[in-house]
């Protein structure tokens, strides 16, 4: 993505926080009856046209995916240098802290989109890397309730997926869901399919198992964590294959046969 298109979404000048200006959404319209919409993240530095290529090819008629672009800033991974990313973030690692304002602006963009969906279309979250990250974090505010910033969390998640990512703020999770009788139900009940690979040299596999362990200890019981043998920081079809299946099942889909 060119910075020229990024600029040229327009830079209101407004003050006060950071604005973020996210980019072009992309849209693929379900082939059949629209049961599902799923909005999908994509990785640091990447935008929302490849995934949105890659998903309007998967046999899952009845969802419509929205493939929103994280706003280009200057990421500190990166030695500051501007590029596409949903939040800022300094190491992979989890003694890196959080970009909670980021995360907050991000979520709610996603949420954003959701939130005009149809009452009988069921609504999941799915990303790839820094975009599985977010989708995370935005199924520990769907449990919470809230972001982090207290604001109240809109939308009834049905499902979240998420490849080669991580869980952001994983040290302080367990406490929160643990001080809300409701939070804990919401967790317990809220579906996510995790995949890594083990030979992923962006972000670890032992820090993908570590945030899987995490969530499952915080109350998030209904969790499946998938490794891929051999796997580097990619997705592969036996991997996307397992993501629809999973999809079909939890969101009762018709019409898509494995």
């Amino acid at each position: 993505m060119s910075y020229q298109q990024h600029f040229s979404m327009g830079s209101g000048s407004r003050p006060a926080r950071r604005n973020f200006e996210f980019g072009r959404t992309y849209v693929v319209r379900p082939k059949g009856k629209h049961q599902a919409t799923i909005v999908w993240l994509h990785g640091l530095g990447d935008n929302g046209s490849s995934w949105s290529q890659l998903l309007e090819n998967l046999p899952l008629p009845n969802i419509k995916w929205i493939c929103p672009t994280a706003p280009t800033r200057p990421v500190a991974l990166l030695g500051g240098f501007p590029c596409t990313a949903w939040s800022d973030v300094g190491e992979i690692s989890e003694d890196s802290p959080d970009d909670w304002e980021g995360l907050d602006a991000s979520a709610a963009h996603i949420a954003n989109l959701l939130s005009t969906e149809p009452a009988d279309v069921k609504v999941a979250i799915g990303g790839f890397s820094m975009g599985a990250a977010t989708a995370i974090y935005s199924a520990t505010c769907a449990a919470l309730g809230q972001y982090g910033n207290g604001n109240a969390y809109p939308i009834n998640l049905r499902a979240v997926v998420g490849l080669s990512g991580w869980l952001p703020g994983s040290r302080s999770l367990r406490s929160k869901v643990e001080g809300s009788h409701e939070a804990a139900r919401r967790a317990a009940s809220l579906p996510i399919f995790l995949c890594h690979g083990t030979s992923d040299d962006v972000v670890p596999y032992n820090y993908g198992e570590k945030s899987a362990h995490s969530l499952n200890t915080a109350g998030f019981r209904n969790l499946i964590f998938k490794s891929y043998e051999g796997l580097g920081h990619y997705t592969v079809p036996k991997e996307m294959d397992e993501v629809r299946n999973w999809l079909t099942a939890r969101l009762g889909l018709e019409g898509s046969r494995s």
